[in-house]
């Protein structure tokens, strides 16, 4: 933007510059012509008091000689020449004849012709020599100072505008500054408004925007606290309930079932009630995550007597999703395997390291999906669910810039990689 008026700045000024220098230029030169004619024509009428009072050849000359220009001839009634004469002699005949003063062009500037009439009709003709560096004497030095003058003009009004721009830049930068920090998840972000009325507006509806966000937020966060606090009653009698059933193994499967449902909503009362600007939020160790659901569900896999496996999660890989995020993506891939295979189907699930994102990988032996398309839209299921499974693990994704893919694997059955962006370590 600094460029852009900068230019426009330059461009203006320097055509306005030009419009009053070329004719000022052609005026100065002008000028110096007419004022280096003057003086030929005053140098010439000097001499005519001269003539009138003697014809003499030697007073003649001494009177040329006094003179300082050095560039006048006299043309003698009699045909005598006195000094050096520059015109010629059909200049001087029309002089003579037509008995006014005139200025001719020769072949090195131009001269100045002066008819003096005698006594007795005889007329003597004054030649005043106008050399052409005479005519440009000045004009060179004048040019040179008003292109000064023009240069200074356009590069203060650059600087000026450069000024003006820097000011408006740098309160947009602050205001985009705001902007992308609050993209971040930085809610905490305010800006001081300055500059020009139009962005001191904008900076104050940036800041009761980011106000009305951080309360809906808030809003939000709480609204969800209460919720999943009204959800411990019922939760409670369900999990009293689940204690009278005995101790077959359908009866512990369903104890272990009502005691993870009940860790879940505690999680949820936990994160709703998280602070803004918790140093950990919004970012979690995906490897972590990974194995800590895997461990969940490996208990109702042995159950099963499904065949698992775990590898790649001894390194760390930080990603910018929430801890309830990630593990709620995973669960939605884990509980499909277990909800749309036969038991004692196998499964792995596999963390792969790279550059710039981090890959986990869920792979089962069961029959796999017919029809992968449709398994990707929202709320599409072929098998009784509610078919917001991959979805939720789809925008999980998205979110840190990576993506989700289903297909069929080595194993047989499906094959889900859910892409996910790394996110910077924090020491």
């Amino acid at each position: 933007m600094r460029r852009s008026l900068a230019l426009v700045s330059l461009a203006v000024t320097s055509m306005v510059a030009l419009a009053f220098l070329i004719p000022l230029a052609l005026v100065v030169r002008q000028l110096a012509e007419d004022r280096a004619l003057t003086d030929a024509e005053r140098l010439a009428g000097a001499l005519t008091p001269v003539l009138v009072i003697t014809g003499d050849p030697a007073s003649v000359g001494q009177a040329l000689a006094s003179t300082t220009a050095g560039r006048l001839a006299v043309h003698l009634a009699d045909g005598g020449v006195v000094g050096v004469p520059m015109a010629t002699e059909d200049q001087l005949r029309a002089a003579r004849e037509q008995g006014r003063a005139s200025t001719e062009r020769v072949a090195s500037g131009f001269v100045h012709l002066q008819p003096v009439l005698l006594p007795e009709d005889r007329v003597a003709v004054v030649e005043a020599y106008v050399p052409e560096s005479e005519l440009s004497r000045g004009v060179t030095q004048a040019w040179l100072a008003l292109s000064g003058v023009a240069v200074v003009l356009v590069l203060g009004s650059v600087l000026v505008a450069d000024r003006l721009g820097a000011r408006v830049v740098k309160s947009a930068a602050a205001l985009a500054e705001g902007a992308r920090k609050m993209g971040q998840g930085d809610l905490t972000t305010r800006v001081t408004p300055s500059g020009p009325p139009e962005l001191l507006d904008a900076g104050g509806a940036f800041n009761r925007m980011a106000d009305r966000i951080g309360q809906l937020l808030a809003n939000e966060r709480e609204l969800l606290a209460d919720l999943s606090h009204r959800l411990r009653t019922p939760l409670t009698a369900l999990r009293l309930d689940s204690e009278t059933l005995g101790q077959d193994p359908n009866a512990n499967r369903v104890r272990q079932a009502v005691h993870a449902l009940e860790r879940e909503v505690n999680e949820l009362v936990r994160a709703a009630r998280r602070e803004l600007d918790d140093p950990d939020g919004g970012r979690c160790d995906a490897a972590q995550v990974v194995h800590d659901r895997l461990v969940f569900w490996s208990a109702l896999a042995d159950d099963q007597q499904r065949l698992w496996n775990l590898r790649g999660t001894e390194r760390r890989a930080i990603v910018p999703l929430t801890r309830s995020d990630l593990a709620a993506a995973m669960d939605a891939v884990l509980g499909n395997v277990f909800r749309h295979t036969p038991e004692g189907v196998g499964f792995v699930v596999a963390l792969f390291h790279q550059p710039d994102r981090v890959v986990v990988v869920v792979e089962d032996a069961g029959p796999g999906i017919e029809d992968l398309e449709a398994a990707l839209r929202r709320g599409s299921s072929g098998s009784g669910s509610t078919g917001l499974g991959l979805d939720i693990a789809r925008r999980a994704a998205e979110s840190t810039g990576g993506s989700l893919t289903v297909d069929r694997g080595p194993l047989g059955g499906t094959r889900v990689r859910l892409r996910l962006g790394l996110a910077e370590e924090r020491a």
